[in-house]
């Protein structure tokens, strides 16, 4: 009998926003269907509500015929559905089988756990899916790809019937992407129901066979996928032809002179570290995932210790031992982990915004509300950050904002950023988002701030940045400017040793 997952007339607000409207769709059993949009447009809102974290307002959902409604995440885990998503929701305490098995552990006949039952059933599903993980290795000593695979695993033996994947491939490697894909391949023969949300166009155009678009909460079109392009489907997330961002990009082209001279530079896990950055210049750091690029950005940022070289600002050696020098400098940085590193999410963005210049907004020994309040207001109005109010807590705001409250943050005229460093600037966000991102950056540039951002995206970094520094293993093994650079070049140099 086939299987089909179907949402009906779905509608769910929330105070001063309608998150989802009049939602309709089919997903079939034996197919992948992916589900876009930009940030915002509810892909979130409805995963939740068919995990069972959340309630729809309006509609309801059939499975194989049925209505289903679920008063939990485990009354849906229950009822055959399973939601993998991007944060690990294992004990990384325990072992491989007892995360496949937890809440059905098996028992002898006397009750007593059988320890060895449990490895012999793990092994048996491990098996199948071909992986190398033994199942008493310790959960939280394996890699995030291992990790996400016992997720999957643990959907497999609960005999989900529907399996939904939230932006699975972020955290991942290529080879790692293509292990989850041929894992999603084999619950897709076995006749599962897969949905699966991601960014990412062309991992989209290789694993779904059909397309459902979001936008603003309504649904847009659904498409099937080898019926359609990149093009027709940014252009319905983002309701506009958005053409060719990168050439649509205003660029700075005026250099001015060295702002910033790293010399053979050594840390922990970097060696021989040296480039210049000129004022105005966007330079984009490349590589593979380990090559360093990030411990050379935390260095310079003094968040990881400096063993031994120079850095100059403005011809002038600085020694940065800490976060708060790095900031005394004139460097700011805009982390891979916005919501760890980045942000505190349960803070407002107004707290977010005004954090490192809060001795700059007194009046007398008080703080100035006022003072705070025209602080966000000109960055909510100068990077263009869709909310409702300054007061709004930032982990209710798309990913996209996020970074731009980042991004305020450091470019407001009450702290003088002379280095803007950004690590995956855009991960996580949606295509409309990136265009505004890229975009941002050459107007820092335009302004004089030299820029030094880092992306895994190869296309991004060869598109945007004007000198594409590669690395290898900790060491610098390329510079090549936008105008000479390829992908070709650019990933030779990054496999050099």
């Amino acid at each position: 009998m086939e299987q089909y997952l179907e949402f009906c007339r779905i509608g769910k607000a929330y105070p001063g926003v309608q998150a989802l409207k009049d939602i309709s769709f089919r997903a079939e059993g034996g197919k992948v269907l992916a589900l876009i949009g930009e940030n915002g447009a509810g892909k979130s809102t409805l995963l939740k509500i068919l995990s069972g974290d959340q309630k729809p307002d309006e509609g309801y959902m059939m499975l194989n015929g049925e209505e289903i409604s679920f008063d939990s995440p485990c009354d849906a885990i229950n009822k055959g559905i399973s939601v993998i998503y991007q944060e690990r929701q294992l004990i990384p305490s325990v072992s491989v089988m007892e995360n496949i098995y937890a809440g059905d552990l098996p028992v002898s006949k006397l009750g007593l756990f059988n320890k060895k039952q449990l490895k012999k059933q793990a092994q048996e599903i491990i098996d199948k899916f071909g992986l190398p993980i033994d199942p008493t290795d310790t959960v939280g000593f394996l890699s995030v790809a291992y990790q996400q695979m016992v997720e999957i695993m643990k959907a497999y033996r609960r005999n989900s019937q529907v399996i939904a994947f939230d932006e699975p491939t972020a955290p991942l490697t290529d080879k790692e992407i293509d292990i989850l894909f041929k894992l999603i391949e084999q619950l897709k023969a076995e006749g599962k129901i897969i949905l699966y949300v991601s960014h990412r166009m062309a991992e989209i155009f290789k694993i779904s066979d059909e397309i459902v678009v979001l936008k603003d909460g309504e649904l847009v079109k659904t498409l099937k996928t080898s019926e359609t392009n990149e093009t027709e489907l940014i252009k319905a997330m983002v309701g506009r032809d958005i053409g060719d961002t990168y050439k649509n990009l205003k660029r700075n082209n005026k250099f001015g002179e060295v702002l910033l001279e790293v010399n053979n530079l050594n840390t922990h896990v970097v060696s021989d570290i040296s480039f210049k950055l000129r004022k105005g210049e966007i330079i984009g750091f490349a590589g593979l995932v380990g090559s360093g690029r990030t411990e050379v950005v935390r260095a310079l940022f003094g968040a990881d210790p400096i063993l031994s070289g120079e850095i100059k600002i403005n011809g002038d050696p600085v020694r940065i031992r800490s976060p708060r020098e790095a900031i005394d400098n004139g460097i700011a940085l805009c982390p891979e982990d916005r919501k760890e590193q980045g942000l505190i999410i349960w803070r407002s963005i107004k707290d977010n915004i005004c954090m490192p210049v809060l001795d700059k907004l007194k009046k007398g020994i008080f703080m100035d509300p006022k003072a705070k309040e025209e602080l966000t207001i000109d960055a909510i109005e100068r990077l263009s950050i869709k909310t409702t109010n300054i007061d709004k807590t930032v982990m209710e705001l798309s990913g996209g904002n996020q970074q731009k409250v980042i991004l305020g943050r450091w470019t407001s005229d009450k702290i003088v950023t002379k280095i803007l460093i950004l690590d995956e600037p855009t991960k996580g966000i949606d295509v409309g988002s990136k265009a505004e991102i890229y975009q941002m950056m050459c107007d820092f540039a335009t302004a004089g701030i030299g820029v030094i951002f880092i992306s895994s995206e190869l296309t991004e970094v060869i598109n945007v940045a004007d000198t594409i520094i590669v690395m290898h293993n900790g060491h610098i093994t390329g510079q090549i400017s936008r105008e000479e650079a390829t992908e070709e070049k650019v990933l030779a140099m990054a496999m050099l040793d």
